[in-house]
């Protein structure tokens, strides 16, 4: 484990401590936003705004003290502007993202080095202002990514709920068994009278035959 501990701290890039220049704060830049495209899923036009800001934030970090002073907070601020919320509340959570810089030994150091190993790994292409961006957005209007209305992904359609399947009804057309002796079964015919009445009256009108004389 300690093994582990040591190589990753080696493998976190420290510089001296003094302004970047240009051509070195857009390699970290480009490497910080390919991750963080990665990661938070951006969209193209977040993924150029997002370089911007980190660039930005590089640029501006001279001292100690610009680590997690003014730049620091105004890349926070520009980032909420273009991120959506759950994005944003996981750059946050994600420390290698939310501190990208720290002060150790003398100079800055990366902390997206110590997750991302591989310096020559990259998820996307470069954004479409690598080349043209030279830096200089945070030092303008404090809204100017609000004002920029940077193309955000959209938000996911709710997952509809299976209605509640209806309540079984009780069957009114059972049929009952009968349960009883065996009986005639009687209906009425068109006289009102049932059969069995009538099959009755009929067997009281017979008369009996005897054999022998009178």
């Amino acid at each position: 484990m300690k093994k582990m501990m040591i190589l990753a701290m080696m493998m976190v890039m420290t510089i001296s401590a003094n302004a970047m220049s240009y051509n070195a704060a857009k390699n970290e830049a480009l490497f910080l936003s390919d991750k963080m495209a990665y990661e938070l899923n951006l969209t193209d036009a977040q993924y150029d705004a997002v370089y911007e800001i980190n660039l930005d934030y590089m640029m501006s970090v001279d001292s100690r003290a610009d680590v997690f002073g003014t730049w620091w907070n105004r890349r926070n601020m520009d980032l909420q502007y273009v991120l959506t919320a759950w994005q944003y509340n996981k750059y946050v959570a994600l420390d290698y993202f939310y501190r990208p810089m720290t002060w150790n030994a003398g100079g800055w150091t990366f902390n997206i080095y110590a997750h991302y190993t591989n310096r020559n790994h990259f998820y996307k292409a470069r954004p479409t202002v690598f080349i043209s961006y030279k830096g200089g957005n945070n030092r303008k209007a404090d809204r100017f990514y609000a004002d920029r209305h940077v193309a955000k992904p959209a938000p996911k359609a709710p997952v509809a709920k299976p209605a509640p399947a209806p309540a079984a009804k009780p069957n009114n057309n059972a049929t009952w068994r009968n349960t009883g002796s065996n009986r005639p079964t009687t209906s009425a015919n068109a006289n009102g009278h049932s059969n069995a009445n009538r099959q009755i009256a009929q067997n009281s009108n017979k008369t009996s035959h005897f054999g022998g004389r009178r």
